[in-house]
């Protein structure tokens, strides 16, 4: 089974995308895109996708606990609807450990929308 988002591994990754990306700040989450570098092997038709979690979150359980929620998030919206040229980062925040699933949900799909990397699906245009 192919993976539905390629991963951002290296930390001068993340520290590109959030040096010159653009941001979508939302109650639940932060996220940062920039366009992936043409030096960068291609991962196909796939964005990738980096995520994060500082102590300011909590402690490992709540850390882990965001991580997995930002997890299951991405591989329900982005492959879809992420702007497959882009790099993204996901910031955990103190309230991802506990903020609905759903509002979670329209927390990245806005800030998707923020950074001007939403791609509605083909069934959406019409």
């Amino acid at each position: 089974m192919r993976p539905a988002v390629g991963r951002l591994r290296e930390r001068r990754d993340f520290l590109r995308v959030a040096a010159g990306g653009k941001r979508g700040v939302t109650p639940g989450l932060i996220l940062q895109a920039r366009p992936r570098p043409a030096a960068v092997p291609s991962t196909g038709r796939l964005p990738r996708v980096g995520l994060t979690a500082s102590r300011k979150v909590g402690g490992a359980v709540e850390r882990n606990r965001a991580r997995r929620r930002l997890r299951g998030l991405v591989q329900e919206i982005m492959p879809s609807h992420a702007a497959p040229e882009n790099d993204y980062v996901l910031v955990a925040r103190r309230a991802t450990v506990t903020r609905p699933y759903a509002a979670l949900r329209g927390d990245l799909q806005a800030a998707l929308r923020r950074c001007g990397a939403w791609r509605p699906r083909e069934s959406e245009e019409l």
